[in-house]
């Protein structure tokens, strides 16, 4: 990656969020890393844990998360493959930013619904 950045024109930031956004922004990276939170997962184990994203999409996003080294893949060698996403030191980084967004979320819900349980599937579970 810092071969990459030295080759790379350098482009110009007004804030940190936009580098911030540019390596977690859109729907399926932040929900990606929040899962890998939990710890290693395999694609299959992230696309039933992510509903609505397709093989491709994982496959985009995983990649380009491997390639800001937020996560990192590991190939076993056997028949079928397995392959596993864990997040990178680096990428546990993120892990106080997804926590605040989470809290930030459940509060909105709450403002918005009054009872965040009837819109947040298993927030009991989750909490505990």
């Amino acid at each position: 990656m810092t071969e990459q950045r030295e080759n790379r024109v350098r482009k110009k930031y007004k804030v940190g969020v936009e580098a911030a956004l540019e390596v977690m922004g859109g729907k399926w990276k932040p929900l990606i890393i929040y899962h890998l939170m939990t710890g290693p997962k395999r694609t299959s184990e992230l696309r039933r844990l992510i509903p609505g994203i397709t093989q491709k999409m994982l496959t985009t996003q995983l990649r380009g998360l491997e390639k800001d080294e937020i996560v990192a893949r590991k190939i076993y060698q056997e028949i079928p493959p397995k392959v596993e996403y864990k997040l990178t030191p680096y990428g546990w980084g993120l892990k106080p930013a997804l926590d605040l967004l989470c809290y930030w979320g459940e509060d909105h819900l709450e403002k918005v619904y009054g009872d965040k349980s009837k819109v947040l599937e298993e927030f009991e579970s989750r909490t505990k």
